[in-house]
């Protein structure tokens, strides 16, 4: 059956507005996964980075101020109950009245409560640290957002800004062809596409370089039949209904030829009613010399 060459694109795109400051690929380049697409400004991100280090500096410094402030607390609240308990001897004595006993121990449930205040002091600035440290992972994520990388090996298809463009949250900055992920969409009918599983054997034949065979597996067969698409040359065929098949070429295959993978290629896909039949030598496997 007849059908073209698709290659999986993916589309490149800021996840933050900003400023591209740099867009080092061109059309037609060939990238690697994890290269550098383009690098947005991230000179704002950076300075609320640099506000919200100096807020967990501030933080780390209350912890310690509230850390020496409980100890304080504590001193001064054995101390109060040091003079209590010297109070409440004196009472036994008569040589204190009761007032002075009650005085002291409302000096001690004082002292004590402000033994709390200072720990619930280290409780908050403790929080506000940890929200600061939250603020500049996020940040640093962000940062490193900035930069578009290319996520799989492929090649550029199609660079849609240029340097200094500003552009919105998912604005696209380029289009990538993933060449390990290439395939042919035919359309095959119901006395054939039963036949076939996932995974049976499969060879392309393009148009373009008709002395090469390229190895492919039946990848997916549609669950339902349809009308031939109109972009199928043959009128017979167009008549038919048929099941959508697509042949996929080994991953391992598209990568070592990624520099003549070009999506739209027109040609024709083979397939086997029987599996355990025997490819004729025409269709041996037969791949440029690189």
């Amino acid at each position: 059956a007849n059908g073209r060459l698709e290659v999986e694109r993916i589309e490149i795109a800021a996840k933050y507005p900003g400023r591209i400051v740099e867009l080092p690929v061109k059309e037609g380049d060939l990238v690697k996964a994890g290269d550098l697409i383009a690098r947005q400004d991230s000179t704002e991100l950076a300075a609320q980075k640099a506000a919200v280090a100096a807020s967990m500096e501030r933080a780390q410094q209350a912890i310690g101020r509230a850390h020496a402030e409980t100890q304080v607390r504590q001193v001064q609240a054995r101390l109060a109950q040091m003079e209590l308990d010297h109070t409440v001897k004196l009472r036994k004595d008569t040589l204190v009245s009761g007032a002075e006993v009650e005085r002291r121990e409302a000096q001690r449930d004082g002292e004590n409560a402000g033994v709390s205040v200072a720990k619930a002091a280290i409780g908050e600035a403790t929080a506000a640290k940890a929200e600061a440290q939250a603020q500049i992972k996020r940040l640093d994520v962000a940062i490193s957002d900035m930069s578009l990388l290319a996520p799989v090996n492929g090649r550029i298809e199609y660079r849609v800004v240029e340097p200094g463009s500003v552009i919105p949250s998912g604005g696209r900055v380029a289009t990538l062809l993933d060449t390990s992920n290439v395939y042919m969409t035919v359309f095959l009918p119901t006395s054939i596409a039963g036949k076939l599983k996932v995974g049976d054997e499969a060879r392309l034949v393009l148009d373009a370089a008709s002395q090469f065979v390229i190895p492919a597996r039946v990848s997916f067969v549609a669950a339902e039949a349809q009308f031939t698409p109109k972009y199928v040359e043959t009128a017979t065929e167009r008549d038919k209904l048929v099941y959508r098949v697509k042949l996929q070429v080994p991953t391992e295959v598209a990568s070592q030829y990624a520099q003549y993978v070009k999506a739209g290629l027109t040609g024709n896909g083979y397939v086997r009613q029987d599996s355990q039949a025997a490819w004729p030598k025409t269709f041996d496997i037969k791949l440029p010399q690189l």
